[in-house]
């Protein structure tokens, strides 16, 4: 329809007129359809499919000649509601006076909600524009009671639709969320996000939990949690970068060989440290930063896959620490190079392989961020939290028969939660079973003292730098809270600290986090939020959490939680264990090895290798470096033996940082076998850890990979020097191009120890017990 010039010009009124009300202006013309359609001057049909035609049109002009590959549903969507918008203003123009427009635009104002009548219109909420989605779901979220249970139906569908499109996809997901997410929710993440595409896992997962507990908490836990400042940078934006940057040639990198993705990644890194970011991007960093100022910063992760049901791709992705002192430049800087960082992550070795064995090697993973303030205060010239840590709903590894495991269980740390997260160094976060929460692993002083948090990640403010410090460095007899995280070492026993003053040095002062737990409601508080959450998710959950103490000086002082992060907790596969009868501990009996130390509860059987690392041999190894190399032999056989049941044995702990202490493997490196043990006692280096919680554990019981450990000096145990010592070494045989590793590694297959027998380990963590025995294969 072609329109007189006074037509136009009314319609630029309106059009200028509707520039001044951005956020009524769609119900406005959702007004201004219906008059036209009540006086019969159009149909909701015709109209729409002239909206239809125009937008068609529009795509050829623009050049689009194939509309359903060149064009995204997102942006289809987008032209049909622009499109809209100008039909409507024309149409009303031509049949109405500016008069009419103006009393319709009067009665929105004056009504402010929508009524009832207008919440059905003609839309796919598939395909329309998020802002109608945000506004109709609003709309009936502002009706009577009455009116809104007519209207259930169609909010429901909308924010579920909202929910997949800026949140997450995942149907276990989204099956929760939608009971917990309102369209100011989702609003708000709205306004606090950067970029196209979803805000991934990590995000989705503290957004769900806060929503949860705000709304259906007691009271006494709602007074407790606080959200932390938080933004999102959508997935999309990640291959915006990689496309502005040319990198999309490393997209093929998940297929590569084992060899060639660990050789890539150093390349990669670089790449990507190199590379910028599109300006118009760089200008909504800008004015994040601006807004956050000088606070310290954490730029985290957030893939689509992230945190899920089933598998929480736990530590395989970077979170990177931006303690933004410097100038508005340099903290811009150092911010972009932060994510750059986090986006080279995605193709690690270790997530790379993760994904191979999850079977989602072929899923388009791509990250989005989760952009937090960090929790915490000024202390001196630090910045740091109270007290950070990881908190499970269900303890599912106990060390003491009187532990509920259904009250949960706490790692925690004083300091930034890194440390309560990973196996760092020589160092012990304080374990806490909620149903006891004073009931230590550990007993004597010098074993608590021992066992014990060395030192501490903080931010300095005066260097502008994530630190580690010696707890010594850091603590004063003046520190506010000294009394809720320390201890004085007596000689002989523990003390509590009552006041600053006190003769002995800072260096008596032992992290035990026990006035916390003695003085505060702080495992009362966390074992009622994890039921309150595993109840809601309708399954165990994993958190990582910060924790104030807030009047500390009172005789009832009170606590502040600020969750970070929650997600469905790693289950270990319910089984029926049944110990075999007449099992005797002489090694003659058939038993390889018996441990009763925290035992999990399940059963591998047709064991037919076992890679043993002797801790003789290794701690000989003369330098970091051959140890590291003997951590990448073991991933190598690790694939060679993909298709056989077999386990590990060595010395300290596998897993950590530090290959002084332990083997020095990640994920990558062991996901195919079926169990780890850990051998403790003299000449085996550190002692292995209640390590319950860290993100390496977390990938063992998703991998059903069962953590053992073995204390060689425990009464009780069996550990068949025959077997390990004196039985054929098959490196020559299966892996031969391992055989420079000489001694430090010992690849036993089982029949050459007793032919046709395999091993059969059996654990039961109800008995506390763990046996590895041999059995006839059938």
């Amino acid at each position: 329809m072609t329109f007189p010039f006074s037509t136009s010009d009314r319609a630029l009124r309106i059009y200028l007129a509707l520039a001044d009300y951005p956020i009524l202006s769609s119900k406005i013309r959702a007004q201004m359809r219906r008059v036209l359609f009540e006086r019969g001057l159009l149909t909701p049909k015709d109209f729409e499919t002239e909206v239809r035609e125009k937008a068609l049109r529009s795509q050829v002009r623009e050049g689009i000649t194939n509309p359903l590959w060149d064009e995204t549903g997102e942006i289809w969507s987008l032209r049909l509601d622009r499109i809209r918008r100008s039909l409507t203003d024309s149409y009303f123009a031509h049949f109405f006076h500016y008069e009419i427009f103006e009393q319709i635009v009067r009665e929105v104002l004056a009504e402010r909600v929508q009524p009832a009548e207008d919440i059905v219109i003609s839309f796919n909420p598939e395909l329309s524009p998020s802002e109608m989605l945000f506004e109709q779901a609003k709309a009936i979220e502002q009706l009577s009671p009455a009116e809104y249970e007519k209207f259930k139906h169609r909010h429901d569908e909308l924010i579920v639709v909202l929910i997949r499109r800026i949140i997450s996809d995942q149907l276990a997901y989204i099956d929760i969320a939608k009971e917990w997410f309102t369209a100011v929710d989702l609003i708000d993440i709205q306004r606090r996000k950067i970029g196209y595409g979803r805000i991934g896992g990590k995000a989705a997962g503290m957004l769900l939990a806060s929503s949860i507990l705000s709304k259906t908490a007691d009271e006494d836990i709602r007074a407790c949690i606080k959200t932390p400042q938080s933004y999102f940078v959508g997935a999309d934006v990640m291959y915006d970068f990689m496309s502005y940057n040319e990198l999309l040639h490393w997209t093929d990198q998940k297929y590569k060989t084992r060899e060639q993705i660990r050789a890539d990644f150093p390349i990669i890194q670089e790449e990507y440290f190199k590379s910028e970011f599109p300006p118009d991007i760089l200008e909504k960093f800008q004015a994040l930063l601006d807004e956050i100022g000088n606070q310290p910063l954490i730029v985290r992760s957030s893939s689509l896959l992230e945190d899920n049901f089933g598998m929480s791709f736990a530590g395989k992705y970077e979170s990177v620490f931006c303690p933004n002192q410097g100038t508005h430049q340099e903290n811009l800087r150092n911010f972009t190079r932060a994510i750059a960082q986090v986006y080279a992550s995605v193709l690690n070795p270790d997530a790379l392989f993760y994904r191979r064995s999850m079977k989602l090697q072929d899923y388009d993973e791509r990250i989005a961020l989760l952009i937090q303030v960090i929790e915490g205060e000024t202390w001196e010239k630090y910045y740091f939290p109270h007290v950070a840590g990881v908190g499970f709903s269900r303890n599912i590894y106990r060390w003491s028969p009187q532990i509920r495991a259904g009250d949960g269980l706490l790692r925690l740390v004083w300091g930034l939660g890194t440390r309560a997260v990973e196996r760092v160094g020589n160092d012990y976060p304080r374990m806490v079973a909620l149903s006891h929460p004073l009931l230590r692993p550990k007993s004597t002083p010098d074993a608590i003292r021992y066992y014990s948090q060395h030192q501490i990640d903080l931010i300095n403010l005066e260097t502008n730098a994530l630190e580690t410090l010696p707890v010594q460095e850091v603590l004063t007899k003046r520190y506010p809270f000294l009394r809720y995280v320390a201890q004085l070492d007596q000689g002989g026993y523990l003390t509590d600290i009552h006041s600053s003053v006190f003769e002995q040095g800072i260096e008596a002062l032992v992290i035990t986090l026990e006035g916390l737990l003695q003085r505060t409601r702080v495992a009362d508080i966390m074992r009622r939020m994890l039921n309150t959450l595993e109840e809601k998710y309708q399954r165990p959950v994993d958190t990582e959490f910060v924790l104030y103490v807030t009047e500390p000086r009172s005789s009832h002082p009170g606590i502040k939680i600020a969750l970070l992060q929650c997600r469905p907790q790693s289950q270990a596969e319910e089984q029926e264990i049944r110990f075999p009868e007449n099992l005797q501990k002489e090694s003659a009996s058939g038993i390889v090895f018996s441990t009763s130390r925290v035992v999990p509860h399940g059963y591998v059987g047709n064991i037919r290798y076992v890679l043993f690392v002797p801790p003789e041999e290794y701690y000989a190894l003369p330098t970091t470096a051959a140890r590291s190399e003997l951590g990448r032999a073991i991933g190598r056989i690790n694939e060679i033996l993909a298709d056989e049941n077999f386990i590990c044995i060595g010395p300290g702990r596998w897993g950590t940082t530090n290959p002084d202490l332990g083997v020095h493997i990640g994920y990558a490196d062991i996901y195919n076998t079926r169990a780890l043990i850990e051998l403790a006692g003299k000449g085996m280096g550190t002692e292995p850890e209640l390590s319950y919680g860290t993100h390496f554990f977390q990938d063992l019981v998703e991998a059903h990979i069962y953590p053992l450990a073995i204390y060689l000096e425990d009464d009780d145990v069996v550990f068949n020097r025959e077997f390990f010592y004196n039985t054929p070494n098959q490196l020559k045989e299966i892996a031969p191009k391992e055989v420079s590793i000489g001694d430090c590694l010992r690849l036993i297959e089982v029949a050459s120890y007793k032919p046709e027998h395999c091993l059969e380990l059996v654990m039961d963590s109800e008995k506390g017990q763990a046996v590895a025995f041999l059995k006839p294969v059938r």
